[in-house]
């Protein structure tokens, strides 16, 4: 029986048990997506007969005879887009867009009453990355994409240039290839907290039909690494094996298995033989720092680089100014609490995955969803020493990131099974494994001790930091520093102290995450100094106002002032204004009977790494007279593809549609050290803006010696050279390219931005919210971000990260808990388990920017993907200290850990009285 998609028949027999996503992806129709492999997230949506069905449940053999519509047949079949697909190019209501193609297809779907309520509409589909505003407005019709003239693209609404293949399902992600002789890897996990392998037979695996090898420890080098990838590898401890003989969490790879399909992949993991001896685990960082406790890694400290292995400290923060204890002294009032927040996956939408193979000229090439391609082949080379030029890394359009893929998690496995079989080999994680196989951000327990003199002038502030890093170290140390750090220096103190501790236990293990550390350490602060300026009888704005840094004034964290971080432009005093506009305005009333309050937090972030972060970028004129730009950056709905062709449509006064980019790919450009710490504008742009530059010149100076004109004369406008009296000449820059061939001349330049020095960006959060006291329900009346991002190059992308900055973070502080049980095993390995947001929780946030513009970003820009998220825990939990009166003190503020409180805090009122 015939089974038509998008109009054309197939034959091809499903398999028995298949499902519709995987037979429409065999039959190369790529735009139906996996992002939960349980029907939760809707990526997978396509229409059978009309009707919008989760692929990913609907058995393939039922699609017998029957009609199937994909996102690539959505349009029509002269290739006029529907007018959902126009609707989210408008609006631009995608990011990462991994889930764009559920969305159209079941908005495509919807009748005039489903579109009258949203949030019931979408609550099947899922996205990590935009906050929802930007669909809502798509499916609304509101179009926010503009097309400036030539040399006028930054500053305004440019869009995405990948956003018609974005919507019509052709933009291709990691595994959105079909490669040849493809193996497939599934990996065998430990079910042991802490466990030694005494013993693994592999006989009746290898015997599995299909399987053709299965690689254990002794198959791997015996070199140790870190997961985590920084422009330099010293920064992380050495504490990973490929594949370990000593496992340290549950989940924890044990074997992988190479097969010809995924089923004898993981029918080959179940028939592997492990003899484990059990060891003592420690699951608590507290007493994994205790002595007595288990060891997690009992190796050499300096060779390693862990602080202090014995005491499972792998990295730890100490650092004082002034007096601490006369801070506390000269204090009117003390304010002193321990805040905890927990663990959150990142959750992006594309799970982890790699597929590497041997290319024509005999070079290992890897395909990877990862943020940092370069820092990954790298670290490929150093495991299996390799030379660079031997190895290329390749990342697609990526699916989300959010820091998570700042990791070397999948490709280190997948290129040894590759260079032991010399065949090409997939391994794709399930939505389980990223729970449990990944990372996760890392819970943290922070106590605070703030002291003030009564006029609100603070004295003393001090923080005891404990993170737990899980089973291994990757980003632990500096995660705890960032997160010490940044989070004192926004304040104006005489006396500061803090200690911090990264942790080692038996859990699945924590590392880069959206904010870096600040997120959790910043939720502790910022209520800490709301609930003294209640105790001094202060508004805590103006409290908060009164004591933060201002421009030109030192930044003072844990280890004095940074030699290379500046205040390049200070937007704090604007942020502020605004909440101070946005609170003065007629309030919304909450629901009759409810509890309504407000609060405030604020925060400030490096825009970039200590340690330097490199960016090498290429700029090309191409015979047509149109640009190349190479680029080492990865896409991964960060708008960095964006923000560079509109630097360099500006620089070279042309349009962005002549301007091809090319990155994320080894190949193109000498290095880069990767997408994270939200150094795409700042340090990527900075490069790309000096590459244009350098570019422009070139063209001028050989315009003007080709045509024997002075170069003052000459200036560049589209397509073209101007020149001669009044610019009223013009010779094409095609032709200009075939003048400087005939002579041997390359019209193309560098650019290159080393990180540093590095300026901060300013955030602050304001929340209205209402609180059902009978059943804990909160609701939020209204949400004001306001963030100093510099010169804004894209005000419509950069409003988008924040929002979507907003929308993880409030998952973060009312629901998202990765939950770790008794024995160490994650029991939240499902989207169904494990409560993202969707459309109905995220409200419309009020987006503002403030007038600045940076001495040291590119036109005066900064950062803007990761700071929204860090002040919005704060300012929400203030909010409800304000509505209830109650300091909540551990996140997530779920609704029944609301109610709880109030009905105890109403007991003890009854009980009082």
């Amino acid at each position: 029986m015939i089974i038509e998609v998008n109009g054309r028949p197939f034959d091809a027999d499903p398999r028995p048990g298949q499902c519709l996503r995987t037979y429409l992806r065999e039959q190369g129709w790529f735009g139906v997506k996996k992002g939960c492999d349980a029907g939760d997230c809707g990526a997978c949506t396509v229409h059978v007969d009309g009707e919008p069905v989760h692929s990913c449940l609907y058995p393939a053999f039922r699609a017998r005879g029957r009609s199937v519509t994909t996102v690539e047949g959505l349009a029509s079949s002269d290739g006029e887009l529907h007018p959902v697909q126009r609707g989210f190019l408008d609006a631009q209501g995608f990011q990462c867009g991994f889930c764009t193609a559920g969305l159209l297809m079941t908005t495509a779907a919807l009748d005039e009453e489903q579109l009258a309520d949203l949030p019931r509409a979408l609550k099947g589909s899922l996205c990590r990355c935009t906050g929802y505003r930007a669909v809502e407005d798509a499916i609304r019709g509101v179009r926010h994409t503009e097309v400036p003239a030539a040399g006028e693209a930054v500053g305004r609404n440019l869009p995405a240039p990948a956003g018609p293949q974005v919507v019509t399902g052709t933009a291709r992600y990691t595994f959105d290839l079909d490669v040849p002789g493809l193996l497939h890897m599934k990996l065998l996990r430990s079910p042991h907290a802490h466990a030694r392998i005494t013993a693994i037979d592999t006989a009746a695996a290898l015997r599995v039909p299909g399987v053709h090898a299965v690689l254990t420890h002794h198959d791997a080098p015996e070199r140790h690494f870190s997961t985590a990838r920084h422009e330099h590898p010293t920064d992380d401890p050495d504490d990973t094996r490929v594949l370990d003989d000593t496992v340290r969490h549950i989940g924890q790879r044990v074997a992988a298995v190479v097969a010809d399909s995924e089923a004898a992949a993981e029918e080959g993991c179940r028939a592997v033989e492990v003899a484990y001896e059990v060891l003592p685990a420690v699951l608590d960082p507290e007493e994994a720092m205790r002595p007595g406790a288990p060891v997690v890694h009992a190796k050499d400290a300096a060779t390693a680089r862990i602080s202090r292995p014995h005491d499972n400290v792998v990295g730890e923060v100490h650092g004082e100014a002034g007096d601490i204890a006369a801070g506390f002294a000269e204090a009117d009032e003390i304010y002193e609490e321990t805040f905890r927040t927990q663990r959150v996956q990142h959750a992006a939408l594309e799970t982890h995955g790699a597929v590497a193979w041997i290319d024509e000229d005999g070079r290992l090439t890897v395909r990877t969803s990862s943020q940092t391609p370069f820092l990954t082949r790298r670290a490929l080379c150093a495991l299996y020493d390799l030379p660079l030029d031997r190895v290329r890394v390749v990342a697609g359009r990526v699916g989300g990131g959010f820091g998570g893929k700042q990791e070397m998690l999948v490709e280190d496995i997948v290129a040894l099974a590759v260079l032991r079989l010399s065949r090409p080999v997939k391994l794709e994680y399930t939505r389980a494994e990223q729970f449990y196989g990944a990372t996760t951000r890392h819970p943290f327990t922070v106590h605070v001790k703030v002291g003030a003199r009564r006029d609100g002038t603070l004295t003393a502030f001090q923080l005891r930091a404990v993170s737990n890093t899980g089973a291994y170290g990757n980003h632990g140390p500096a995660v705890m520093f960032h997160a010490c750090d940044e989070s004192l220096a926004v304040y104006r103190c005489p006396n500061k102290k803090a200690d911090g501790y990264a942790v080692y236990t038996h859990t699945v293990p924590a590392g880069a995450f959206r904010g870096y550390g600040l997120g959790q350490v910043v939720f502790a602060t910022e209520s800490a100094l709301d609930e003294l300026a209640r105790r001094l009888g202060m508004d805590p704005l103006e409290f908060k106002a009164r004591n933060i840094i201002g421009p030109g004034e030192p930044m003072i964290g844990t280890g004095g002032e940074e030699e290379d971080l500046h205040i390049a432009s200070y937007g704090l005093d604007q942020c502020l204004a605004v909440i101070r506009a946005a609170r003065a305005e007629p309030a919304e009333p909450g629901p009759d009977g409810w509890l309504v309050g407000e609060g405030a937090a604020l925060a400030m972030i490096a825009t970039g790494p200590p340690g330097g972060h490199i960016a090498d970028v290429r700029a090309a004129l191409l015979p047509d007279g149109t640009f190349d730009l190479a680029v080492g950056t990865a896409e991964f709905g960060n708008g960095t593809t964006t923000v560079h062709r509109q630097i360099a449509a500006g620089e070279l006064a042309t349009t962005v549609e002549r301007i091809t980019v090319r990155q994320s790919d080894t190949d193109v450009v000498r290095h880069d050290t990767g997408a994270f710490a939200s150094t795409g504008v700042v340090v990527a742009g900075k490069a790309t803006l000096r590459a244009s530059r350098a570019l422009a010149a070139v063209l001028l100076d050989f315009a003007a010696a080709h045509l024997r004109v002075a170069r003052a004369d000459c200036r560049l406008v589209d397509e073209a050279v101007a020149y001669g009296p009044g610019g009223g000449s013009r010779v094409p820059l095609k032709e200009l390219y075939a003048a400087a061939r005939a002579v041997g001349a390359d019209l193309a330049a560098d650019g290159r931005f080393g990180g540093t020095p590095r300026s901060v960006a300013f955030n602050a959060h304001w929340f209205r919210v209402a609180v059902d006291p009978g059943t804990g329900e909160m609701r939020i009346l209204r949400s004001v971000h306001t963030a100093d991002a510099g010169k804004v190059v894209n005000p419509m992308q950069c409003r988008g990260q924040v929002e979507g900055g907003v929308a993880q973070a409030l998952g973060a502080t009312l629901f998202e808990d990765v939950r770790v049980d008794g024995r160490g095993a994650v029991d939240t390995a499902a989207f169904r388990r494990y409560r993202l947001p969707q459309y109905a929780d995220i409200p419309r946030t009020e987006v503002h920017f403030t007038r600045t513009a940076d001495a040291i970003g590119p036109l005066g820009a900064k950062s803007m993907s990761e700071s929204p998220f860090i002040p919005v825990a704060p300012a929400f939990a203030n909010a409800l200290r304000a509505a209830t009166g109650l300091r909540f003190t551990d996140l997530p503020l779920t609704r029944d850990r609301v109610w709880l409180a109030l009905d105890a805090a109403g007991t003890r009122a009854a009980e009082g009285r």
